[in-house]
């Protein structure tokens, strides 16, 4: 493959394992993409080159195969906290200097990910367009004319240019799906609360999350996996696993507006490239349902009409007060509006929220995922400079609701329009079913047989997902071998999956070993008399199972572990003698709660 041509995570950790290219090569390539790609306004603050290079070389060490991203170059939107680089939020006169990386790189970093540079956005995290930051707007890679798309412009072009195959960004009102659909790239934007936000300047504070834009879903799939979990710094993380791929689900029910509720503000193209995605859904095996948008609608227009622009003055408050002028003038009249909003009615507009959620719920209940248009259309910056509020208001038509009605989102790209321009769809869900939209966006993609990004790259055939194979033998686990934890890497260097996340019968109790690293025991008692612990289910296949199991240092043992809803299931118990000394810590209700609150201790 070409040094022009984008490449894939799983491609470039498949060279780096097979030894055809090292970790350090590949660093040197990604900074001469940059030199040659020539665009300035991409990266922020650019990490010097021989300190990447090293940072790769002090890979060689490492076992690769414990590594799920070794080696691979991501950028960071500079909203988010990376040791050694400023953190701007696109405004000079806000920079800091972080004391460590934000939890979400710190996880990266561990995958075996070199950090390359921050990338600009939308001052502050407030816009759908790339335009509104003192750092200047990258270009378009696909069309140069375009906005790039925000507020996550630097990352979404950073991948589309080909420049890394993995970025983050963030999306509060769709700054992780707009820009996707513009450089025609894929973007995650996972459930609220999976990717801890610990080390992120807040736009809204209960609405963000920070989102993934990679060329493939299961590049996209793979980052997520790496980066969620909970965080005992973070008080909106939530344990959300992310769980296996499957091929395409049978009987998939998708929603999609009543006749005439869509809005493409007169774009025909769009419209129509719209409908041939409904087709492609339907040759896929999909029944398409009808649904009610307005009410979506209407929870977007809470979004900057309601009391969440208050979130967004809270930020930046002290720099209106004292500094006005280094604020963006579109982000200062956005914002500025949130200091008038009075407790009335923010807890009107909650109360209003909360019968909207149930309406969404009631939509989902016959409906796995809606497809809707990631945007109704695309605009030149020309346009935008020209008419800053009003047309980026119209690109968040179909993301301004999501994180309010707490959906997980997957924008992946559809058609490329005779004009150049770039459509793209994006599914949506109830939180925690990021799996399954991974599962459906990752087939809808390949059968598009578009290129990615900018460059004109082959889609690469779609991976054989490790399906069990019948055999496979389910092993429920406790403690250290939880996803994200110390141990979890012996599972995953097997090759296991994470089937689910799930709690025993209310008949065990929970004991904190004196180990090192710090491990549970879990012991059975009289039904009834224990408590339900949490706990997850992974799949090995025979041989690894076996290999898994000889390697258990007493006094763990594996035995019959008897779920909530009855069923039986080999996993981690404890040896009884070995508990003398051990500290009982079944209040916690599982190994994670009682981590975390060691860890704050």
């Amino acid at each position: 493959m070409g040094a022009e041509q984008p490449e894939t995570i799983a491609a470039i950790v498949a060279a780096h394992r097979a030894g055809t290219r090292t970790p350090a090569e590949t660093v040197a390539r990604t900074y001469q993409r940059i030199r040659d790609h020539g665009d300035p306004a991409i990266f922020i603050s650019l990490r010097d080159e021989k300190d990447a290079i090293a940072d790769a070389e002090r890979l060689a060490t490492a076992d690769a195969a414990r590594l799920p991203l070794y080696g691979v170059p991501v950028a960071v939107k500079d909203n988010i906290d990376a040791l050694g680089f400023p953190t701007t939020a696109a405004c000079p006169a806000f920079s800091y200097s972080p004391a460590r990386d934000s939890t979400a790189v710190a996880r990266l970093r561990a995958a075996g990910a070199i950090i390359i540079g921050k990338t600009n956005l939308d001052q502050f995290a407030t816009g759908l367009v790339g335009v509104r930051s003192p750092y200047g707007i990258p270009r378009n890679p696909i069309r140069d004319d375009l906005v790039p798309g925000g507020s996550s412009s630097g990352s979404a072009v950073a991948v589309g240019a080909g420049l890394v195959p993995l970025s983050l960004g963030t999306d509060t009102a769709g700054s992780g799906r707009v820009p996707a659909m513009l450089n025609n790239i894929v973007g995650l934007k996972p459930s609220l609360g999976m990717i801890s936000n610990a080390g992120l300047v807040p736009a809204c504070r209960t609405l963000d999350c920070i989102s993934v834009f990679a060329l493939t879903v299961d590049d996209a799939a793979l980052a997520l996996s790496v980066m969620a979990g909970p965080d005992p710094a973070d008080p909106f993380s939530r344990d959300r696993p992310l769980g296996a791929l499957t091929p395409l689900p049978a009987s998939l029910r998708l929603g999609v507006p009543r006749n005439g509720q869509l809005i493409f503000f007169g774009d025909k193209e769009s419209e129509a490239a719209y409908a041939d995605a409904l087709k492609r859904c339907t040759a896929l095996g999909a029944t398409l349902v009808e649904f009610d948008l307005e009410p979506f609608y209407e929870t977007a227009r809470l979004l900057y009409e309601g009391p969440w622009v208050a979130e967004r003055y809270l930020v930046i408050k002290d720099l209106l007060a004292s500094a006005p002028d280094a604020i963006h003038p579109v982000t200062r009249e956005i914002t500025a509006a949130g200091a008038r909003l009075t407790a009335a009615e923010t807890f009107s507009a909650l109360y209003r929220l909360q019968g909207l959620r149930k309406i969404a719920e009631r939509t989902f209940a016959g409906i796995d995922a809606l497809v809707l248009p990631t945007a109704p259309t695309a605009y030149t910056t020309a346009q935008v400079l020209a008419n800053p509020i009003e047309l980026n208001s119209r690109l968040g038509t179909y993301t301004n609701f999501v994180n309010l009605l707490d959906l997980c989102g997957l924008a992946v790209p559809a058609a490329m329009r005779a004009d150049g321009i770039p459509f793209g769809v994006t599914l949506l869900a109830p939180a925690g079913r990021d799996a399954m939209l991974a599962s459906i966006g990752r087939a809808f993609h390949a059968d598009t047989k578009l290129t990615i990004g900018a460059k004109g790259a082959a889609q690469p055939p779609l991976a054989a997902l490790a399906t069990s194979t019948g055999d496979d033998i389910p092993i429920a686990v406790v403690g250290a071998h939880l996803s994200g934890m110390a141990l979890n890497g012996e599972l995953t260097a097997l090759n296991g999956r994470l089937i689910e996340a799930t709690k025993t019968a209310p008949d065990y109790k929970l004991y904190a070993l004196k180990t090192t690293p710090p491990k549970p025991g879990m012991l059975r008692v009289a039904a009834g008399k224990g408590a339900a612990i949490d706990l997850e289910i992974w799949s090995l296949s025979p041989s690894a199972f076996g290999r898994f199991v000889s390697a258990i240092p007493a006094p763990m043992a594996i035995g019959t572990v008897r779920l909530a809803d009855g069923r039986p299931v080999k996993g981690f118990l404890v040896e009884p003698e070995a508990l003398g000394d051990a500290r009982e810590i079944t209040a916690y209700g599982g190994w994670r709660a009682y981590m975390a609150e060691a860890a704050t201790a």
